[in-house]
């Protein structure tokens, strides 16, 4: 499985599962672009790229995805350096937590804008490239939370159903120019995102007392299904999801 040659863009990549999915990616011999706010520690996640996978294999690039046109403008501009962006991991999400009536319109749409409406702007501005080219992979990750349903997490439920949405409507139409298109849902992972949960220890049982497989998940796992999807091996595979949750939802 090389990616020698390709050029990656991972929105959200400067912490969590974001940079673990590329460095594995840049370990596949893929020149990684780690999109991330600029007081994020993306600098850091480069050195340690670069120490593994050798010098000059992942670059940050600050950015806000918040401000869409900013970034249309941005990953237009990384297309056009680079001739095109081979592989987009659309993985940047926020998640704030708390009940659904007590959400402002403004943290609504926030939500929406980092975790849905950003990712269908990077789409936008990659697609062109790889038409072009006759082939590309867009990867989306959502969220096993879509398929259970979650309380406390409205906005971020929401945002994650929208990607599948985005994923399957792309698939359709992108096919006859060689692009695929998927989705990757994680389960609980042991991340900085669990730190919304007030009782770590509990949240840890209630996990495993739903998981089949009695372990909890390590960011490589899911930087395993990030790469089967970006691998020319996949090319015949668009429109899927993949659940890598140890077995929570099953469907």
């Amino acid at each position: 499985m090389s990616l020698e040659g390709k050029t990656a863009l991972v929105t959200g990549a400067a912490g969590g599962l974001g940079s673990v999915t590329a460095g594995a990616l840049a370990l596949n011999g893929a020149r990684v672009l780690i999109l991330d706010l600029p007081d994020s520690p993306g600098d850091r996640v480069v050195a340690g790229i670069d120490a593994t996978a050798g010098s000059g294999a992942a670059r940050f690039v600050p950015g806000d995805l918040a401000d869409l046109d900013a970034v249309r403008a941005q990953v237009t501009g990384l297309a056009a350096e680079y001739g095109q962006i081979d592989i987009l991991v659309n993985n940047a999400a926020i998640y704030p937590s708390k009940p659904f009536e007590e959400y402002t319109t403004q943290e609504w749409q926030q939500v929406q804008r980092i975790n849905a409406d950003a990712a269908f702007v990077c789409a936008q501005a990659v697609v062109p490239g790889m038409r072009e080219a006759g082939s590309g992979r867009i990867i989306n990750i959502t969220s096993i939370t879509f398929f259970g349903g979650w309380d406390l997490l409205a906005p971020y439920v929401t945002s994650k159903g929208a990607l599948v949405g985005l994923t399957r409507a792309l698939a359709r139409e992108l096919g006859q120019h060689g692009i695929t298109v998927n989705a990757v849902a994680p389960g609980a992972f042991p991340t900085a995102a669990e730190d919304i949960h007030p009782d770590l220890e509990a949240y840890e049982r209630f996990i495993l007392d739903h998981q089949a497989v009695k372990r909890r998940g390590q960011p490589g796992d899911v930087a395993n299904a990030v790469l089967f999807f970006a691998a020319p091996e996949s090319g015949f595979v668009t429109g899927q999801l993949i659940a890598v949750d140890g077995g929570w939802v099953m469907h």
